[in-house]
C-alpha cells in the first residue's frame, strides 16, 4: 500500500490545457476537462513509489466549473484561518502523481508570492518564463486600474500563464475558460511553513512553490466539486477541488501523467495498479469505498479496493476512502 502511495506522489505541478494551456497533475499535468466519476490517490495510495507531483490547470467553461475547490471538506471545516503544511513540487510524502512530468526546470523568481514584495502598483504573480504552458516562475505585474476582489469575474491577459490578470494584489484569476475569463481567488497568506487561508479552504502549493492557491476541500467518493472541477489528493494529505484537465480523455484505463487529468471519481494510478496499462506513465483508476463490495472496474483482473490511508491515519470522515488497484 505504501509503495503505491509513493508512486502517486510523484511531482505536483499544474499546467494549462487551454490552448496548450491548463492542467492539474496527479500524474503530471495535462489538459482539463471536467466530469465526475471516481478518482483518487490513497494516503496509503495503492501506489507508493515516491515521485514528485506535478499539477496542471485545466480550463474549461465557466470560472466555477473549472478549477478550484468548492466542495465541502470530508473532514470538518478547518478553523478560520485554516493552516496547513505546504509541500512543493519536488514532493514530500503527500500524494500528487505517480508519473514524472517533463522536467522544464525551475524558472526565475523575480519576487515572492508570499510577501508580495513588488513596488507599489504591481503584484507578484506566477507565470511561465520558458514558453511552456506550466507556471514555473514569478514576476512583478501591473495591478489593474479596477482590480477584482475574491470571487469577482476576471480576465487573464494574453496566454493562460502570462502572469497578468485583472485581480487585486494577493489574488489571481483562476477557473478560467478558453476565453481567459475566470474568477479571482485568494493566494495563500502567511509563510511556506505556516500558510493560511479562509475557513473551509486549504493552501495548495505546487509548481516549485510559485502557485499558492486557497482551494476548498472535498470527498472523492461524493461529487461535491463544482462542474468542470475534480477532487484529487494533494501533497498536504488532503483532497481538494480544482481544474479538470482531462479533456476528451480521463476515463478508467486511459493513460495519464498528471493529477488532474482523470475524470471525477478517478485518480492517476501507477501502471502496475491498472490492468492493461502498458507503455504508459500511468492510467486512470477509480476511487472506491472500502466498506462496500469490490466494485472496481478491474476486479476480474485482480484489482481490489485498497485503503487510501494507513490504518488509523485517515482524517475524520475519510476512513472509507479507497483506491482501485492491483495490490503489490
Amino acid at each position: 500500500m505504501r509503495r503505491l502511495k509513493e508512486k502517486i506522489m510523484r511531482k505536483y505541478v499544474r499546467f494549462t490545457a487551454i490552448g496548450a494551456a491548463l492542467a492539474l497533475g496527479a500524474c503530471n499535468d495535462s489538459e482539463g476537462k471536467g466530469s465526475g466519476t471516481n478518482a483518487t490517490n490513497p494516503s496509503t495510495n495503492p501506489t507508493n513509489d515516491a515521485t514528485e507531483g506535478d499539477t496542471s490547470t485545466g480550463s474549461g467553461g465557466d470560472p466555477t466549473s473549472n478549477g478550484t475547490t468548492t466542495a465541502s471538506p470530508a473532514t470538518s471545516d478547518p478553523p478560520n484561518p485554516t493552516t496547513g503544511v505546504v509541500t512543493d513540487s519536488a514532493g514530500t510524502e503527500s500524494t500528487g502523481s505517480f508519473i514524472t512530468p517533463p522536467d522544464g526546470g525551475g524558472g526565475v523568481k523575480e519576487c515572492d508570492v508570499w510577501t508580495q514584495d513588488c513596488p507599489a502598483g504591481q503584484k507578484c504573480m506566477p507565470w511561465a518564463d520558458n514558453g511552456s504552458s506550466s507556471w514555473n516562475a514569478t514576476k512583478c505585474s501591473p495591478v489593474d486600474a479596477n482590480p477584482g476582489k475574491e470571487g469577482d469575474p476576471c480576465t487573464v491577459e494574453g496566454s493562460a500563464v502570462s502572469g497578468v490578470d485583472t485581480c487585486d494584489v494577493g489574488l489571481l484569476c483562476w477557473y478560467f475558460d478558453e476565453n481567459n475569463n475566470g474568477s479571482c481567488i485568494d493566494m495563500c497568506k502567511g509563510t511556506p511553513d505556516a500558510p493560511t487561508c479562509d475557513m473551509g479552504k486549504t493552501c495548495d502549493v505546487s509548481n516549485d512553490g510559485v502557485l499558492i492557491l486557497c482551494l476548498e476541500t472535498c470527498d472523492p467518493l461524493v461529487q461535491s466539486c463544482p462542474a468542470g472541477q475534480i477532487c484529487f489528493w494533494d501533497f498536504v494529505d488532503q483532497f481538494i477541488c480544482d481544474f479538470d484537465a482531462s479533456g476528451d480523455m480521463g476515463a478508467y484505463g486511459d493513460p495519464c501523467a498528471y493529477v488532474n487529468v482523470c475524470d471525477y471519481g478517478l485518480y492517476c494510478a501507477p501502471p502496475e495498479a491498472v490492468p492493461g496499462c502498458d507503455n504508459a506513465d500511468g492510467c486512470c483508476s477509480s476511487y472506491c469505498n472500502i466498506q462496500e463490495p469490490n466494485t472496481c472496474p478491474g476486479a476480474s483482473e485482480g484489482q481490489e479496493c485498497v485503503p487510501w490511508y494507513t490504518e488509523g491515519m485517515a482524517p475524520p470522515g475519510q476512513e472509507n476512502i479507497g483506491a482501485c488497484a492491483i495490490p503489490a
